[in-house]
């Protein structure tokens, strides 16, 4: 009348599956993957701007330069950030001050419909506050 204990020769037990299966795992990370290599292309530029084309090279830096866009319709944009024209000399300002001698490199993105008095007005107060590094951001021409 006693319990019967199992003597692990049981025809019908088997033992636990130690195997993890990592099949799904990969999976979701391929998926992952593709997803991200699709999305990133499209988080390069904040602000839509069609630049002319240049045959000049990249420039080589070594800090992360600051950013000022200016769109079609003469909006002003610092990193993304659109900025007010009367306002646009105080924030410079602040960036020159900020940096001390070391001053930073200033990227100008216009776009090629723009007026070119309003990207000389943004120049004009870029070299006001000494802010001298400034480089105009260019499409590459192809075949050349």
């Amino acid at each position: 009348m006693g319990a019967q204990l199992p003597s692990g020769r049981g025809k019908g037990r088997r033992a636990p599956m130690a195997d993890i299966n990592v099949t799904p795992l990969v999976d979701v990370m391929l998926v992952l993957l593709i997803i991200f290599m699709v999305t990133a292309p499209l988080l390069t530029a904040g602000v839509p701007v069609n630049l002319p084309e240049s045959r000049a090279k990249p420039l080589d830096q070594d800090q992360q330069p600051v950013q000022i866009s200016i769109d079609e319709a003469g909006k002003i944009y610092l990193d993304d950030t659109e900025v007010a024209e009367a306002g646009l000399p105080a924030l410079l300002e602040e960036i020159a001050n900020k940096r001390g001698e070391d001053k930073p490199q200033i990227f100008v993105r216009a776009d090629t419909r723009l007026q070119f008095g309003k990207v000389m007005t943004v120049m004009g107060e870029l070299n006001r506050v000494g802010l001298n590094k400034v480089s105009l951001v260019t499409t590459p021409v192809d075949g050349g």
